[in-house]
């Protein structure tokens, strides 16, 4: 059952992110250069910002429609899975044995461990130069759980004759630590960890990592595997991937690494200039419910020509916008970032039953979105008003999350009774939906009035 629930949602998934034509790809991809066995020298080969955003932004492009490699099995088959994709962490160094135990297990810290591997000598380089990084990596005091990218994972940064800054290298490596004991089992279950970057665009709350188990191993936000894990050390767990992990910009800069698949979201949110708005506002945290290509397209033409093409249609399609943004609440899959007064436990992965609902206020006066999310085995559906699912969760960003819908969600109506459907709405009903909430400087006037035709006449004329 599992299984046959699990492909459902994966073919909505798959529709969720699109590779880019061939000209868009090669626009985006890096040429890198070939390895250097110089371990001194490759602090030169840390870019600047943006470079590494660029790199990282291949590798989403790359891997964007791959959703075959997180497809859930159930734990027993999961742990025995692993067990064959995680190769077992070498930690000899050159001068003598290496220090671990049986079954994974050694008295070494994180920091010693990482520092005594053959395979993890540039970030142990790193590390070095950060006193408190490596104050955290070497208590007993706490557990911690550490993503250690392995030297190969630097190859994959071009040449730049700039350095980054100091404060931005620190918290890249926060990024990388999660507080907590997490071995792969526990990640299973997991959807987003935190980690120790404490995120002023989070309203200070932790930034995120977004956490997948499949049958091909673990992907952490999309691009990064776990290719050694499960190292047992005296203050945690280590796991070694191949990439490494960068915090993640705003939900904008995302969202355009897909015009293929948000190219509609994007003319809109230019066409109604909201995005200036927003720009205006000071968020603490974001929850921003993203539709795709597909959802609007399932609006219908009429729908779609009224709202983009029409002086009128401008109005109902930025009150639309608004009710698919969350201010100052964060709501991922497992967790939640937002007021005390709503009675939310930050970690809402644990209430039992493996299910919880809230309603999160939007922009749109305050109009609730209505979450409901599942849980069992780690395994994890969102829907939102109850009729649409969320077909790419908790895509993390630096001043929130993105759930990506493939139905643009109206406002229940409140005359006739839920729209149970939101595709192929008559405009009537659209506008009857939406008026309350329309600023009425944008209408030029009431439009509750206008029938259907008398908009439709309007829009041949426009046409």
């Amino acid at each position: 059952m599992i299984y046959t629930v699990a492909l459902h949602l994966l073919a909505a998934a798959a529709t969720a992110f699109v590779i880019p034509d061939e000209v868009t790809a090669h626009q985006l991809a890096l040429d890198f250069d070939p390895p250097s066995s110089n371990v001194q020298s490759w602090w030169d080969k840390i870019p600047s910002l943006d470079d590494v955003r660029s790199s990282i932004e291949k590798e989403l492009v790359a891997t964007a429609d791959r959703f075959d490699d997180y497809l859930p099995v159930n734990e027993l088959e999961f742990e025995s899975q692993l067990r064959d994709c995680l190769t077992p962490w070498d930690i000899t160094t050159s001068g003598g044995h290496g220090h671990h135990g049986k079954h994974g297990r050694t008295n070494l810290t994180i920091y010693e461990v990482i520092q005594a591997s053959n395979y993890t000598q540039k970030i142990a380089k790193l590390i070095d130069e950060y006193p408190d990084i490596v104050k955290t990596l070497n208590s007993t005091e706490a557990n911690y759980t550490m993503f250690v990218p392995t030297d190969n994972a630097f190859e994959k940064i071009p040449e730049h004759h700039k350095k980054p800054p100091k404060e931005y290298i620190e918290k890249l490596l926060a990024y990388h630590v999660v507080p907590g004991f997490y071995p792969a089992g526990r990640i299973l279950l997991s959807q987003t960890l935190p980690t120790l970057v404490k995120e002023e665009a989070l309203g200070g709350n932790t930034q995120r990592l977004r956490v997948r188990a499949g049958l091909l191993g673990i992907k952490i936000n999309f691009y990064s595997k776990v290719v050694a894990g499960n190292l047992y050390t005296a203050n945690g767990v280590a796991h070694a991937i191949d990439s490494l992990l960068v915090p993640p910009p705003h939900s904008a800069k995302i969202i355009h690494l897909f015009p293929a698949r948000f190219s509609t979201f994007l003319l809109a949110a230019e066409t109604t200039k909201i995005g200036k708005e927003l720009e205006k506002l000071k968020f603490a945290g974001s929850t921003l419910f993203l539709p795709s290509n597909l959802a609007f397209k399932k609006l219908g033409p009429r729908a779609n020509a009224f709202l983009f093409n029409t002086e009128k249609g401008k109005g109902y399609l930025k009150a639309l916008l608004k009710y698919h943004v969350v201010a100052n609440e964060t709501l991922y899959s497992d967790a939640y970032y937002g007021k005390p007064s709503a009675g939310i436990d930050e970690n809402i992965d644990a209430r039992p039953g493996g299910h919880y609902h809230v309603d999160l206020p939007t922009l749109l006066d305050d109009k609730n979105i209505a979450v409901d999310v599942m849980s069992w085995a780690g395994y994890t559906i969102m829907k939102v008003n109850q009729h649409t699912t969320v077909a790419v969760q908790d895509v993390v960003s630096k001043s929130g999350v993105i759930h990506v819908v493939n139905n643009v969600l109206i406002p229940p109506n409140t005359y006739k009774g839920d729209h149970v459907r939101d595709d192929l709405i008559e405009i009537d009903e659209l506008m009857q939906r939406l008026d309350p909430y329309v600023e009425k400087s944008s209408l030029g006037g009431s439009h509750a009035e206008d029938s259907t035709d008398d908009i439709m006449e309007g829009l041949v004329g426009e046409l």
